[in-house]
């Protein structure tokens, strides 16, 4: 079989505009208002940003295009590799915004550079555009349709985050989040076929780039309210639109956990699917967006039993600000300029976009001049590429998913295997729950009071019966299955009596207790309900777990995010959401029970796959049951 021709990283730019500012000097720039000193207080302290640079001058007026920036990054790079413009056969050109509607961000860069007629790509979005023009420059080069190809990075923002923009109604912490977070700069590399002669080279082993828009609402944006549907464009001018702040820049931040959930869940596959493993990674460099999200990105990667060393992160969001497209080079070519990497090295890129929602990933090899180019010869023999076999790693705790279920030292294969493949099957659930039209109405902003009556309607047949198949799953377990036998009767007087709290919510609602307990099951109620009594009536049912995952997980991992959205959308009391709000937080407690289970008492593999496939069924036929709800 022909392998592809590598492609490597041989030069490295960045442009930084001005001089370093710290925090008194960035106020000056941008302008502060009488009101929000406390707010930027607050955010300047969560980022952990202490300089950054803006392409403005002591009034706050604008020095430079974002072409420009561009423009300068790249002559940095080809110095770096010492190659004349005219080598260039494609520019990959990244921003959240160009200076110009029309044309495209990448035409502009290469009218300010000159030089010959190339390919150019522009490549739109957010923080991520910069990985998508690397991407599709590796593979132009990989294809041999060019032997040379720059790619680059770039933010313009400050000029948007001036007082001036944010004058009238009060912006609200979305906004000002962003707008004493964000910098300008811009960061470049040089793609070739073969590694930079006389020096090192960083090789491109894979990249992997994902967008979850099909299923999940827009978090960062301007120009619009995106649940409206109301843009800039559709006003009388542009002058209202300014006026209304459809302009303005914001981000939904109390979403964000939820990206990096997502990227845990992308990351838990990249390792399963053999691209890496955590031990053999000997530099991170992730992009986030403030401090304070470093320790959330730990936090969940610690869980997962998947975090790489501390000591091998490496960032400059502190001196350099975060910079958006151009952040990862920036980075990258400090790094590089610093000397951090030595041959057979491996360099990990994480960039999470909260626009709507992606993730993109690469990884990269140091090598010498005379490296060979052999992909799979470097220190650790990992290919770069996905193998057949996946390694023997941790489920991932929170990728989208509940789970205490974490791999620890001392645990056996069977286990180690059953939690890895739960994980698998919650993505897929998770995916299938959240097309459904109901929850995509929660997730959006959407959904109606009626919306929830009828969540309640239909979710109070399966709670009922909850309490029911679970004692007789604990009827059917035989003296040496006593710790199942006793959670699960534990459990059973847990789940009870919980119908009776989501019919109190009904009626709080509107609803009438005739009304919610008259209504028939729907299909998928139907279905799910007489699988689970058929696999509780076997002897001892231990693939029960199975379902107990999905069901609990729901609870753990989605349910208390649908109780706050519901509250906030339809401006509810907290006693009328106390059945989803109870299960939201009770499930992790629940699930914490089920992790010590699992371990105790799936005995071999055979028993580990039933559990595994009860829980597919499961999550299959409690899908349906939510898509039902429009039925």
């Amino acid at each position: 079989m022909t392998a592809f021709p590598n492609v490597y990283l041989t030069g490295f730019g960045a442009y930084l505009p001005g001089e370093p500012l710290d925090a008194e000097q960035i106020a000056q720039r941008l302008g502060a208002g009488p009101r929000g000193a406390g707010l930027r207080a607050r955010v300047l302290a969560a980022n952990g940003i202490r300089t950054r640079h803006y392409a403005l001058d002591e009034h706050g007026a604008v020095t430079m295009l974002n072409e420009e920036l561009a423009a300068a990054a790249v002559q940095e790079a080809l110095k770096d590799r010492d190659l004349p413009l005219e080598s260039v056969g494609m520019l990959a050109a990244g921003t959240t915004q160009g200076d110009l509607l029309v044309p495209g961000f990448g035409s502009m860069v290469h009218g300010r550079l000159g030089g010959p007629p190339m390919e150019v790509l522009s490549a739109g979005g957010v923080c991520a555009s910069s990985m998508a023009a690397l991407s599709a420059a590796a593979r132009a080069v990989r294809l041999g349709e060019h032997d040379t190809a720059v790619v680059v990075g770039s933010e313009l923002v400050s000029r948007s985050l001036r007082q001036s923009r944010y004058e009238g109604e009060r912006a609200g912490f979305d906004a000002e989040f962003l707008r004493w977070t964000l910098s300008d700069g811009a960061g470049a590399v040089v793609l070739e076929p073969r590694p930079r002669p006389g020096g090192l080279s960083l090789r491109l082993d894979w990249t992997h780039l994902v967008s979850y828009a099909g299923e999940r609402p827009v978090c960062m944006s301007a120009g619009g309210e995106p649940i409206a549907g109301k843009t800039w464009l559709d006003g009388p001018d542009v002058a209202s639109a300014e006026r209304a702040g459809l302009v303005r820049l914001r981000q939904d931040v109390k979403s964000l956990p939820a990206l990096f959930r997502l990227g845990l869940r992308e990351y838990m596959g990249l390792v399963r699917a053999g691209r890496f493993t955590p031990d053999a990674i000997d530099h991170v460099l992730c992009h986030y967006s403030a401090e304070h999200f470093r320790g959330e990105i730990f936090g969940l990667l610690r869980e997962a039993d998947l975090m790489i060393d501390e000591q091998r992160w490496f960032t400059n969001l502190h001196t350099r600000g975060n910079t958006g497209a151009a952040s990862i080079f920036v980075m990258l070519e400090e790094a590089w300029r610093t000397g951090r990497f030595t041959p057979g090295e491996r360099i990990l890129l994480i960039v999470p976009e909260s626009g709507r929602y992606s993730l993109a990933f690469a990884q990269l090899t140091c090598v010498a001049a005379d490296d060979d180019g052999a992909v799979g010869g470097d220190r650790a023999g990992n290919t770069g590429r996905a193998t057949t076999a996946a390694p023997t790693v941790a489920a991932p705790a929170n990728a989208g998913t509940p789970s205490p279920l974490t791999a620890r030292d001392g645990d056996g294969e069977v286990v180690r295997w059953t939690v890895l493949e739960l994980a698998r099957v919650w993505a897929e659930f998770e995916r299938q729950v959240r097309a459904t039209p109901l929850v995509r109405r929660i997730d959006t902003g959407t959904a109606t009071l009626d919306d929830y009556r009828r969540l309640l309607v239909h979710l109070r047949q399966q709670v009922v019966e909850g309490g029911r198949w679970i004692s007789r799953a604990a009827s059917n377990f035989s003296v040496e299955m006593f710790a199942l036998r006793s959670a699960a009767i534990k459990h059973a007087a847990e789940e009870h009596r919980d119908y009776q709290l989501l019919e109190r919510d009904f009626c709080a609602v509107g609803g009438t207790i005739e009304e919610i307990r008259g209504a028939r099951k729907n299909i998928g109620s139907e279905a799910l309900s007489a699988y689970v009594f058929h696999q509780a009536s076997q002897p001892d049912p231990v693939d029960l777990l199975g379902a107990m995952f999905v069901i609990e997980g729901l609870g753990a991992g989605l349910v208390l995010g649908w109780a706050r959205a519901l509250r906030e959308q339809l401006d509810l009391r907290e006693d009328q959401v106390s059945f989803l709000g109870y299960h939201g937080e009770a499930d992790d407690a629940h699930f914490a029970e089920l992790a010590h289970l699992l371990r105790e008492a799936v005995p071999d593999r055979a028993a580990a796959a039933r559990v595994v496939r009860t829980a597919e069924v499961v999550a299959r036929l409690y899908a349906m049951q939510l898509a039902e709800v429009e039925a």
